[in-house]
């Protein structure tokens, strides 16, 4: 199985901070993107050349993409509850885990959790919730924190994709208003092998 890091993006695309990536099995989906016309699948090549182009970049729904599903992408990105519910569209692009404002958001620092969106105002009664549920732990309390908390807020959260998925993300994805969705397009295009993604767009 082929693994390549990917270098951590801290500071490169505004608050969307994206470590601890990966991709897998680019090589090994590379060959077998070969089957259809081989008759000894032995004899795959583990490389990417112009027929595995063709395939990437045709146009979405032929199913002749379907290769890339096979390279697996691994990362830990920080985003917004906003931005987070749009990814949560895409059927292949999972959650592994993430920080948790069920459990944890009376312990946040605040003044960290929040972009540069979020009207300070906004802030200010987060934190007047909060002290209002630690002086006074009811239900009724936790959930008016929980759901006074602004779309800004934001999770650090394990996803799980592959390049098809990508590249759906990629199309549909690099003009739209959020910057979070701009930047992590631009993050697409620094992936290996990355015009396999982009160039159908």
């Amino acid at each position: 199985m082929s693994m390549i890091d990917i270098p951590n993006t801290k500071e490169k695309y505004g608050w969307l901070n994206i470590r601890d990536a990966f991709v897998y099995d680019l090589f090994e989906s590379a060959g077998a993107s070969q089957f259809p016309m081989l008759t000894d699948s032995s004899q795959a090549k583990f490389e990417v050349g112009d027929r595995q182009f063709k395939l990437a970049t045709c146009k979405p729904g032929t199913g002749h993409d379907n290769w890339l599903q096979g390279i697996r992408v691994a990362f830990t990105m920080d985003i917004s509850a906003k931005a987070l519910v749009e990814a949560e569209r895409y059927h292949f692009f999972d959650i592994v885990s993430s920080t948790s404002t069920m459990h944890r958001i009376t312990k946040f620092n605040l003044d960290r959790c929040y972009n540069e969106y979020v009207d300070p105002r906004m802030i200010e009664v987060m934190k007047d919730l909060v002290n209002r549920y630690n002086e006074d732990p009811s239900k009724e309390n936790l959930l008016r924190v929980l759901y006074s908390n602004p779309a800004g807020f934001t999770y650090s959260i394990r996803f799980t994709t592959n390049y098809r998925q990508l590249k759906t993300i990629y199309i549909q994805r690099r003009d739209h208003l959020l910057p979070e969705w701009q930047w992590f397009c631009a993050w697409i295009e620094s992936l290996p092998y990355a015009y396999l993604t982009t160039d159908a767009a």
